[in-house]
């Protein structure tokens, strides 16, 4: 039997709860993947500039996740019903819901009828009245959506086993992945002709599937909640109660700062279509590469989640953000590299599906990240004031970024070409990411780490919550050296990559490339090497002092993240090579001196990336080689 609080499962049933959430969840992402997707196109369609367009699909969000979100992720913890205490807020909001966004896919024939009978607004162009009514429209969507994403995926928490939900959110990815993979291939290149059409169905989709879901899922019921009465959770007292209880702890200001400013890197995604349109693929085009990335991430994902649970997802979380620095800034080329559409898409694609692991690692760690370090007697409250600061973000960065493309594309005399410089503000405030997730890493440790650890909980006696025990891997031998070894390779691949090069480009006289790669690209190379061994050994030796158990001087990273890098940046030599010798044989000698720096760049980060983490390892090593069990007490289920 597994427990969760007062439910109790068989295998089976716990099968069959976990089947409904993943036909939740599929319905869920589908709905929230065409919306956002299909109104950028429709108002740049209409004329609406990029402000407005940021304005629209951030920043009204943003405003909404300030105030919506909290004040319902609080009450939801402290509801008491015979429905439970989530699913009762997704059931009364789901028709409203529902009917904005058929208001949405009605929105062009609405305008056409108050343009007809509304003498007031005769005087608006009709193009006018349309961006009006979409952005009522969609900030209906948006309020009546915030009581679905405020609680949904609360649920999880509630109803699940603690031991398995890194694998549960692993499958939920997976199938939100295949909704977005299905839309993508099937749907998204009529998104400019049928929108109407599409709005329509995903909302029947929407009211039936979820809807299905609510009825088939069961919550526990629900002791009053502790360290409180009910007088401190009304009305500015419990304002109050929500403030001091959120924010008064460093750890989750870090945990907090780290997803807000995600937000604010994610707020320019919504230009990401036309930067694409820019580098000249068709709709049709960039839904494939969307969908072709989105099965790679698919077949990853299940398997991602597996390791996070043995991993820690918080350990994960902070070595990606870290080296997710790497990935987002190396999209600099595409700012001074011009192929042919149907070239550039199987380059660009190569790039996306060698990020694959990361990108599942990624998606299937965030979730589980905060369920392992939040309360759980209040975690619908602390995920909600995570979501405030990222609101707070976003709020601001939808019209900045869109101000920022405008900026731009002002410099550049009014042309498209701003949208290739979207990698700038993506990886600024990646890096901002990074150093505070290493942070709250580091503050992790301080608070018991892998053994230890308890949520800080100012409102209880001891100011700490006791959490489930979940064993964990710590640094292995094996699979560290092996890591260690498949970097080596990447920076001897470079080397003899680029003295290769040099001598083929000599062959063919194309000089100005060869002097690059003769006189610039192999020194580095080659001093990246070296450096990369002093790293290696410093880490050797250190894993050698754990074994006599002798003091640490460099720090022994984790090799979880650290395999998944090794194993991309060893494929990656193979497509940058490919990227020299396309761009030489167009006649384009530039571009291959593009590659050639992006591939140095690449390789000196990732060595800074390893040391890094090395250094912040130190002093905290669990154990080499050995599987690690909690020792706090199992936490019930509040």
């Amino acid at each position: 039997m597994y427990r969760v609080g007062t439910l109790s499962y068989t295998k089976a049933g716990l099968l069959v709860v976990g089947a409904w959430l993943l036909w939740g969840d599929f319905c869920l992402m589908l709905m929230e993947t065409v919306v956002p997707s299909i109104i950028p196109l429709k108002l740049k369609s209409l004329g609406a500039s990029d402000a407005m367009i940021g304005f629209v699909v951030s920043t009204i969000p943003g405003i909404m996740g300030m105030t919506i979100c909290p004040y319902i992720s609080f009450k939801s913890d402290r509801h008491r019903g015979p429905w439970g205490r989530r699913i009762p807020f997704i059931v009364w909001t789901m028709p409203f819901l529902c009917a904005s966004i058929v208001l949405l896919g009605l929105s062009e024939d609405i305008s056409a009828w108050v343009q007809t009978h509304v003498s007031a607004v005769h005087s608006y162009a009709p193009t006018t009245i349309t961006i009006g009514l979409i952005t009522i429209f969609f900030a209906g969507f948006q309020f009546f959506n915030m009581f679905v994403g405020s609680v949904f995926w609360y649920i999880f928490n509630d109803v699940f086993p603690a031991q398995y939900l890194g694998r549960l959110i692993g499958a939920l990815r997976v199938v939100g992945m295949a909704a977005v993979t299905v839309y993508n291939f099937f749907i998204f290149r009529y998104a400019e002709s049928h929108a109407k059409q599409i709005f329509l169905s995903v909302a029947v989709l929407y009211l039936v599937g979820f809807g299905l879901m609510c009825l088939k899922v069961k919550e526990g019921k629900y002791p009053p909640i502790d360290g409180e009465t009910d007088r401190e959770s009304r009305g500015l007292r419990g304002i109050r109660t929500f403030l001091k209880e959120s924010f008064t702890h460093p750890f989750y200001w870090m945990l907090f700062l780290a997803t807000a400013f995600g937000g604010i890197v994610a707020a320019i995604s919504a230009f990401q279509v036309f930067f694409f349109k820019n580098m000249g693929l068709s709709l049709d085009q960039i839904g494939k590469y969307n969908a072709y990335t989105g099965i790679a991430a698919f077949s990853a994902m299940y398997f991602s989640a597996i390791y996070i649970d043995r991993w820690h997802p918080l350990r994960v979380t902070a070595y990606l953000s870290v080296f997710s620095v790497v990935t987002v800034l190396m999209n600099w080329v595409w700012a001074f590299v011009d192929f042919p559409p149907d070239l550039f898409f199987w380059l660009f694609l190569g790039t996306g599906l060698l990020a694959t692991f990361q990108v599942a690692l990624a998606g299937a760690a965030g979730q589980p990240r905060d369920m392992r370090v939040f309360p759980r007697s209040r975690y619908g409250q602390f995920s909600s004031a995570q979501s405030l600061l990222r609101s707070f973000g976003v709020l601001f960065a939808g019209v900045v970024a869109g101000l920022f493309i405008d900026a731009v594309k002002w410099a550049s005399d009014g042309s498209d070409y701003a949208y290739r410089f979207i990698f700038i503000w993506q990886a600024l405030f990646t890096m901002v990411i990074a150093i505070v997730s290493v942070k709250a890493y580091q503050k992790w440790y301080q608070l018991g780490g892998d053994t230890h650890y308890r949520s800080p909980a100012p409102w209880s006696p001891d100011l700490s919550e006791p959490m489930p025990s979940v064993p964990a891997v710590g640094p292995q031998s094996t699979w560290l050296n092996l890591t260690l070894t498949l970097f080596h390779a990447t920076m001897i691949l470079s080397a003899i990559g680029a003295g290769a090069l040099a001598i083929w480009l000599h062959r063919r006289n194309d000089m100005l490339a060869f002097n690059w790669f003769s006189f610039v690209l192999l020194p580095l190379s080659l001093l990246s090497w070296f450096w990369w061994m002093s790293v290696s050994r410093s880490i050797q030796r250190d894993m050698q002092r754990a074994r006599n158990n002798e003091p640490l001087r460099n720090g022994i990273p984790h090799h979880g993240v650290l395999l998944v890098i090794s194993i991309q940046s060893v494929l990656a030599i193979g497509l940058w090579v490919v990227q020299v010798l396309v761009s030489v044989n167009r006649g384009d000698q530039n571009s291959a001196v593009v590659f050639g720096a992006a591939n140095v760049i690449t390789n000196v980060m990732l060595i800074a990336g390893v040391q890094l983490m090395a250094r912040v390892e130190r002093g905290h090593l669990m154990t080499l080689d050995e599987m690690i069990s909690t020792q706090s007490a199992e936490a019930e289920m509040i």
